[in-house]
């Protein structure tokens, strides 16, 4: 028959040599010495060829739900911008959903059947029917339905991009973004609904209504900007248009650390706590490099290089690969002064 060649030590020779070298021993004794090491050898090499086996199949993965996606969910009244977070652990799954708008928190209502998931991302009340989501995941893909009531939705997702990128070699001179004069490079998302002005070298908005954004869009960058909020105000910094750096003076009962002034709302909590002041100037020195932001409040770091998991309530869009432009948010209170709003781009 075919000989068969061990590679392993010790089992250099192939067989029919190893029998020879048993048969060609002095003695009885020699030969049943001989003749056990060789067994010994034989069942080492079989259990290192096993231990090779194991190690060579496919290692059992995660649930296909596992993961964090970037979800637009198409409705009869318009087109949702929503993020979902999966992470599997000892068989159980964590759920996290970002909702359109608000802050993102856990789902306790689900079952998951494979690649199947169903989630109640809001139970039903007195005056409303659940909100309910029926998905599958197929490798990179998510899609399925979201139904309350007689409205069908449609949702679909992809896994949301890494962003994990090295530090640039370089970053341009400041720019500044806002003139002091007027809204040049600025445009309101709700043109009918838009209070920004320019006053007095500042960036004003006078009233509850549109938010405003930037004209140019942004990978990563370096933002300056200073903010007057005052009492009981509240307002954001929206990063590539998709992460709110939340600017606020609300009642401290009004919102947890994480939805609180510095924090990436809902999902990233200042490690200081600064004192509060409304109606005062501030300045926010954000850097944000793939996903990775660090934000600096009045010359102090409150967030150092922490990684934002996905898109915060009131994104423009869930394309988190994409360049994005800076927008401030104006549809929650009026009364924000904001000036000296510069931007310096990676260089690599």
């Amino acid at each position: 028959g075919v000989a068969t060649r061990y590679s392993l030590p010790g089992m250099t020779l192939s067989m029919p040599q190893k029998m020879e070298r048993v048969r060609n021993v002095e003695s009885p004794r020699a030969a049943i010495r001989a003749t056990l090491l060789f067994m010994k050898q034989i069942y080492a090499a079989l259990i290192l060829a096993a231990a090779f086996a194991v190690f060579a199949l496919p290692l059992r993965g995660a649930s296909p739900l596992a993961g964090r996606w970037d979800i637009t969910v198409t409705t009869p009244h318009g087109t949702l911008v929503d993020w979902l977070g999966v992470t599997e652990k000892d068989g159980a799954l964590d759920i996290w959903y970002q909702p359109p708008g608000g802050n993102v928190y856990q789902v306790k209502n689900y079952k998951a059947n494979g690649a199947h998931l169903s989630l109640v991302l809001q139970e039903a009340n007195g005056t409303q029917t659940a909100l309910t989501w029926d998905v599958d995941a197929s490798g990179d893909k998510l899609s399925g339905s979201q139904k309350r009531g007689d409205s069908i939705g449609q949702v679909i997702g992809v896994r949301a991009p890494a962003l994990v990128r090295p530090e640039p070699k370089s970053w341009s001179a400041p720019e500044p973004l806002f003139n002091g004069k007027d809204l040049t490079g600025w445009e309101p998302l709700d043109p009918a609904h838009n209070h920004w002005v320019a006053k007095n070298g500042e960036l004003v908005n006078e009233a509850h209504g549109a938010n405003l954004r930037t004209t140019r869009a942004f990978d990563d960058f370096k933002l300056h900007i200073e903010f007057n909020c005052p009492d009981d105000g509240n307002s954001g910094v929206y990063l590539r248009g998709r992460y709110e750096v939340q600017i606020e003076y609300e009642p401290l009962t009004s919102n947890p650390p994480e939805r609180r002034i510095g924090s990436v709302y809902g999902f990233l909590t200042p490690s200081v706590e600064m004192p509060r002041i409304p109606g005062q100037w501030e300045s926010y020195d954000v850097t944000l490099v793939g996903r990775t932001v660090t934000v600096v409040r009045d010359g102090v770091t409150i967030l150092d290089k922490q990684e934002i998991r996905g898109t915060t309530g009131g994104a423009l869009d869930s394309n988190e690969g994409a360049p994005g432009p800076i927008y401030l948010q104006g549809d929650h209170t009026g009364g924000l002064l904001f000036r000296n709003i510069t931007v310096q781009v990676a260089q690599r």
